[in-house]
C-alpha cells in the first residue's frame, strides 16, 4: 500500500517562519515608541550603542547556553556587511533623522526600504517577483504613504533630516540582501549575534557620549535603551533571521510593511496619541497589502505540498480522461 507524503512538516515550517516575521514586526513597531521616549536623553549615536551593546551581552548569554560557535568563513562577509549596515549606520542614521523630520516624513521615507530590498533582491539574489508579491507592495505603499501625509504637520522637517532618513532606508536594504546568503550556512542566532558585536564595534566612537549622557539620563530613558536592545534587537532580529532563513528577502520586507499600522496603534495605546481617519486608513492599507504580498495562488500553494499533483486543463488531461 503507498503511503501519502507527510505534508505537517512543510506546513508548520511555514507556520513557524510566519510567527517569527509577526513577533519581528510587531517588536520594531515598538522600538518607535521607545527611540521617541529614550531620544530626549540620549544622543543618536549613544544610544545605537547603548541599544547594541545590549543586544550583543543578551545575544552573547543566549549563544553561551544554547553552545553556539562561531560562524562559518562563508557566512562572514554577509554578517560584517550587515552588522556596519543595518546594525550599526542604520540605527544612529534613523536616530538622528527623527530628530531632524516629523513622524510622518521618517515613516514615509524610511517605507521605501522595503521597494528597495526587492528591487535589490532581485537584481543580486535572484528573488523572483510575483506579481502578487508586487500588487502587496503597492498597496502597502499607499498605505504608507498615506500615514506618513496624515502624522505629517507636527514638527519641522529638514533636508539633511530627509537624507538621513533615506540613507537608513538604504542602509536597512543593504544589510538584508547581504544577510541572506549568510543565513546559508550559518544559523539565525550567529548571524544576528556576531551582526550585533559588529555594529557595536562600529559605534564604539559615541561610547564617550553613552557614559556621560548615561550619568544625567532618567531611569526611564535608560530602560528604554536597554528594552530596545533586548527585545527589538536581540529578539527581533533572531526571529527575522529565522524567517528570512525560510523564504525571500522580498517577502520579508514586504512584511515590515505592517509595521506603520502597528505603530499608529502603539501609540495611540501608550503615547496617547489618537489617530485620525486618515491615519486609520493607511493603516488599514498597509496591513492589506502584507495580506495579498503574503498569500499564495491556488497552484503555488498546491506546488508547496510534497505530493500534490498539479491541476489539469481539459485540453492536458491524458488520453484516457478524454
Amino acid at each position: 500500500m503507498m503511503s501519502t507524503p507527510p505534508t505537517a512538516s512543510p506546513r508548520r515550517a511555514e507556520m513557524l517562519a510566519a510567527a517569527a516575521a509577526a513577533v519581528t514586526v510587531v517588536l520594531w513597531a515598538s522600538a518607535f515608541v521607545s527611540i521617541r521616549s529614550a531620544g530626549d536623553a540620549y544622543s543618536p549615536g549613544a544610544l545605537a550603542l547603548g541599544r547594541l551593546l545590549a543586544g550583543a551581552l543578551t545575544l552573547g548569554a543566549i549563544s553561551l547556553v544554547r553552545r553556539e560557535t562561531r560562524p562559518p568563513r562563508s557566512a562572514w562577509r554577509g554578517i560584517a556587511i550587515s552588522g556596519v549596515l543595518w546594525f550599526g549606520f542604520y540605527m544612529v542614521a534613523l536616530n538622528w533623522g527623527e530628530q531632524q523630520v516629523d513622524a510622518g516624513t521618517a515613516a514615509l521615507v524610511v517605507n521605501t526600504g522595503p521597494i528597495l530590498i526587492a528591487l535589490l533582491g532581485s537584481r543580486l539574489l535572484g528573488d523572483p517577483m510575483p506579481p502578487r508579491l508586487l500588487a502587496g507592495m503597492a498597496v502597502s505603499f499607499a498605505g504608507a504613504v498615506t500615514v506618513g501625509l496624515s502624522m505629517s504637520g507636527e514638527g519641522g522637517s529638514s533636508v539633511l533630516g530627509v537624507v538621513l532618513c533615506l540613507l537608513a532606508a538604504v542602509a536597512y536594504a543593504g544589510g538584508v540582501v547581504a544577510q541572506k546568503p549568510a543565513l546559508g550556512s550559518a544559523s539565525p542566532l550567529q548571524v544576528t549575534t556576531f551582526g550585533c558585536l559588529v555594529g557595536a564595534v562600529v559605534c564604539l566612537p559615541f561610547a564617550g557620549q553613552l557614559v556621560e549622557e548615561a550619568a544625567k539620563a532618567p531611569a526611564s530613558a535608560t530602560l528604554n535603551m536597554v528594552y530596545l536592545g533586548v527585545f527589538p534587537t536581540a529578539l527581533a532580529f533572531t526571529t527575522w533571521a529565522y524567517a528570512l532563513s525560510r523564504t525571500t528577502a522580498s517577502r520579508m520586507g514586504a512584511t515590515t510593511y505592517a509595521a506603520p499600522a502597528l505603530v499608529v496603534l502603539m501609540s495611540w495605546l501608550f503615547l496617547g496619541e489618537v489617530p485620525g481617519l486618515l491615519t486609520l486608513a493607511g493603516g488599514v492599507l498597509c496591513l492589506a497589502g502584507v495580506a495579498v504580498s503574503r498569500s499564495r495562488s491556488r497552484a503555488a500553494a498546491r506546488a508547496a505540498v510534497p505530493g500534490a499533483v498539479p491541476e489539469q486543463r481539459p485540453e492536458q488531461a491524458p488520453d484516457s480522461a478524454r
